[in-house]
């Protein structure tokens, strides 16, 4: 099994990290599961500054289990790239495939919510909407199959428990979601 988070100049820092982090979680169960982090370039620089290799590049993305898309401005770049958007060639049929706040926007670009509603951060909403898609303001995260979408930073914790569970069920979502809750709302950490 593997997951691959995509990155890209402007990410958002903790859109990223967090979902490594989680993902990362999910190897102390099963030590075949792999976490990268993949862009469209050898190295990208956050929102914040921080500038981060890459594990491989965006075509991994056509065979992972998992595919997380974060969000940044970058996003905005990345929707109108000819080049990066033909690299993915996703199924929905056979992957799970998320996104996090304005990562919906590449999703919508591939053309993976058409037909569908999804969540996107406020800054994104009308952007989401140019692509026809129905922007659901009111809910964190929306699902629809093997299709994950979420608004709000923290929103990774349910959107990376959701695809989780679809590969490995709800007691290994409990027990890795349960070792990031404040003392005294999780169980026993899983390390």
């Amino acid at each position: 099994m593997k997951a691959v988070i995509v990155a890209f100049d402007r990410f958002t820092d903790v859109d990223v990290f967090l979902p490594w982090d989680l993902l990362n979680r999910v190897r102390f169960r099963d030590k075949e599961f792999s976490v990268r982090i993949v862009g469209p370039s050898p190295k990208h620089r956050s929102v914040c500054g921080l500038e981060l290799p890459m594990h491989g590049g965006v075509e991994e993305c056509n065979h992972a289990d998992i595919v997380y898309f974060s969000s940044g401005p970058g996003t905005r770049d990345l929707i109108k790239d000819e080049h990066f958007l033909k690299q993915l060639r996703l199924d929905p049929n056979n992957q799970i495939i998320c996104s996090m706040c304005s990562g919906a926007l590449i999703l919508a670009a591939l053309g993976i919510l058409e037909g569908m509603s999804a969540t996107t951060y406020p800054t994104a909403i009308e952007e989401l909407r140019g692509f026809g898609v129905e922007v659901e303001t009111t809910k964190h995260l929306v699902t629809h199959g093997n299709i994950g979408t979420a608004a709000g930073c923290l929103a990774a914790i349910d959107l990376m428990g959701w695809a989780i569970e679809k590969l490995y069920g709800q007691v290994v979502r409990q027990d890795v979601i349960a070792s990031v809750l404040p003392v005294g709302q999780g169980q026993a950490c899983i390390y």
